[in-house]
């Protein structure tokens, strides 16, 4: 992980840290690991998103590991310095800039660990579409709705799911959701 953390500029691996530390104090849902990827690569470095995946999960692990322990800045870099030696000298400097300005506020409660590692709701879209005709039918005309639901994992990633459903598939779904709201009235 050394060497790909040695390809992302000092300021986008910043972002990438400060992305951590919200999502670790419950700010932000996870990391958007598919932008921060399509920014490098637009900017010519040569990164894959599961490698910044990965990267996002360990500099996570540190952080939540850190503030467990409740490390001060120097004991941190001390820390990192004897047991990763490989790590570039920029990245050393974003993780202790960011440590010493933020890493204090990482709230992590005995309630807060002990959650159940569950992902997290993001974000919903749909559209309506109609299929027009295929290649054995030529007039269809067959309503269908696509569902595009954003999700943080429990590590932090983003990722989308999406899916189709036919019109009473739909009312189906829609009809789940309101017992669910209705439910939720009562409590």
């Amino acid at each position: 992980a050394a060497d790909k953390i040695n390809l992302i500029p000092q300021d986008l691996f910043a972002e990438l840290c400060e992305q951590i530390i919200q999502q670790l104090n419950h700010k932000i849902p996870g990391v958007n690991t598919a932008e921060l990827c399509q920014r490098m690569q637009t900017s010519g470095i040569e990164m894959n998103i599961g490698d910044l995946a990965k990267i996002a999960s360990i500099l996570s692990f540190l952080f939540s590991t850190a503030a467990r322990n409740n490390l001060s800045t120097e004991e941190l870099i001390t820390t990192l310095g004897s047991t990763v030696s490989t790590l570039p000298k920029h990245a050393l400097q974003v993780i202790r800039h960011v440590w010493n300005e933020q890493g204090k506020s990482i709230a992590v409660s005995q309630d807060a660990r002990n959650m159940a590692t569950v992902g997290q709701f993001v974000d919903m879209k749909w559209k309506l579409g109609v299929a027009m005709s295929s290649d054995t039918c030529r007039s269809l005309k067959y309503p269908y709705v696509t569902v595009t639901l954003t999700m943080a994992d429990p590590s932090g990633q983003i990722t989308d799911k999406s899916f189709e459903m036919t019109i009473p598939q739909f009312k189906n779904f829609f009809r789940q959701f309101k017992e669910m709201a209705s439910v939720l009235e009562t409590v």
